[in-house]
C-alpha cells in the first residue's frame, strides 16, 4: 500500500500534460481555478490547461470516491481526460492528491 501511495505521489509531482494513455490524456498539476463546468490546472511545465467536467466525471482521493466539492484550489490532481469533437478536454476521472502528514516537531 505504501508503494502504491509513493508511486501516485511521484506521478502527481513529476508529471505534465504531455502524457497520453489510449484515447485519454493525463493532465497533472495544481488546481488554479474551479468553476461549475471546468477545472483549470497549472502543470509542472507552467502550462495552464482548462478541462471541462461533466455529470459523469468521477472524483477520487486516496482511491476512495469523493464528491466534486472535495476539490479545492491548490490541490494537486491527475485528470484523465478525452478530447471532445470540439477539441476541448473533458474529464473522465479526477484524482485528488493526498497531502503528506506534517513532520512531528521536536
Amino acid at each position: 500500500m505504501k508503494i502504491r501511495l509513493c508511486v501516485r505521489l511521484a506521478i502527481l509531482f513529476a508529471g505534465t500534460i504531455a502524457l497520453a494513455h489510449g484515447d485519454y490524456q493525463h493532465v497533472m498539476g495544481t488546481v488554479t481555478k474551479i468553476s461549475q463546468n471546468s477545472i483549470t490546472v497549472q502543470t509542472t511545465a507552467n502550462e495552464i490547461v482548462e478541462v471541462a467536467i461533466s455529470p459523469d466525471t468521477k472524483f477520487s482521493k486516496a482511491d476512495v470516491a469523493v464528491a466534486d466539492q472535495e476539490l479545492k484550489v491548490g490541490d494537486r490532481v491527475v485528470i484523465h481526460a478525452k478530447k471532445a469533437s470540439d477539441g476541448k478536454l473533458v474529464a473522465h476521472t479526477v484524482q485528488i492528491g493526498v497531502a503528506k502528514p506534517a513532520a512531528p516537531s521536536h
